[in-house]
């Protein structure tokens, strides 16, 4: 809810409003909403009659515990009608989107944390991330933005004889590794040697989202500033109308700063009893 609060006025930038559903009582999203500066509606489905109904119900949580009610976190982005345009889930409840991840997959925002350029001989990649500060759980997404010199293609995934364009992660407890997004190839006529292959030409954007860790997991190997660094090679085969040029490797890179989750809870008196 922090993450998302923090995302508010790009939202409304798009003309997207923003509501929460939790099955906290009014007094407790009342707390919380006062002690972390939370200024969209948080709703509260007490019962968990509508989180029963949309099917979010966390089975795994025993009747007898307090917490029995509480969903499957999740996003739904939904039309000016109420039609649910896209869902962002996880199957684990301790992970979870970004709003800024949300922000940069399904409305194409340019991120900007981290941004920074990485000069190769055909090609220039900036680098960004959905995210700067992050917290356990949390999936969010690196973006390279990549720019061929004039006349220069490199090859897309599936061309036959040729290398074609790859990302790669070093791994890292840190984080897990999710698979690339490209954008479509444009098939390219070459005369010279008589050949149609998937290209890729001028401005492209790749992404891939990561899912930090638990938070033990993390913090040894994050350095004084609590800051932790995620690797990566881009690797290529730049060509023009000429000829092919030496497959080329450059080092990409984003770092994180990570953050401790919220883990203070709201007046006893507030809080939920054993049934």
């Amino acid at each position: 809810m922090v993450e998302l609060e923090h995302n508010r006025e790009q939202f409304a930038k798009l003309g997207i409003g923003l509501a929460a559903i939790s099955y906290d009582s009014v007094a407790i999203l009342h707390n919380f909403a006062e002690r972390r500066g939370i200024h969209f509606p948080m709703l509260s489905d007490a019962d968990s009659k509508i989180i029963r109904s949309a099917g979010l119900l966390n089975e795994t949580i025993p009747h007898e515990s307090p917490f029995f009610g509480i969903p499957n976190p999740g996003t739904f982005i939904l039309d000016a009608k109420g039609v649910v345009k896209a869902k962002y889930f996880e199957d684990d409840y301790r992970e979870r989107f970004t709003a800024a991840d949300i922000l940069t997959k399904q409305f194409n925002v340019a991120p900007n944390a981290g941004r920074h350029e990485v000069i190769g001989k055909q090609l220039t990649a900036v680098a960004s991330s959905s995210n700067y500060v992050v917290r356990g759980g949390q999936r969010v997404a690196l973006v390279l933005d990549v720019e061929l010199k004039p006349k220069m293609h490199v090859y897309a995934p599936g061309v036959e004889g040729y290398i074609p364009i790859a990302w790669k992660m070093k791994e890292s407890p840190a984080f897990a590794v999710h698979d690339v997004t490209l954008p479509p190839s444009k098939m390219l006529r070459l005369p010279a040697i008589n050949e149609t292959v998937p290209v890729y030409q001028g401005k492209f954007r790749i992404e891939r989202d990561i899912t930090i860790a638990a938070e033990g997991k993390v913090k040894p190997l994050v350095d004084g500033d609590g800051q932790f660094a995620v690797e990566g090679t881009l690797q290529y085969q730049a060509c023009d109308d000429r000829m092919c040029y030496v497959p080329q490797e450059l080092n990409v890179g984003w770092t994180f700063q990570l953050q401790g989750h919220d883990r203070e809870r709201v007046p006893a008196e507030l809080q939920k009893k054993n049934p």
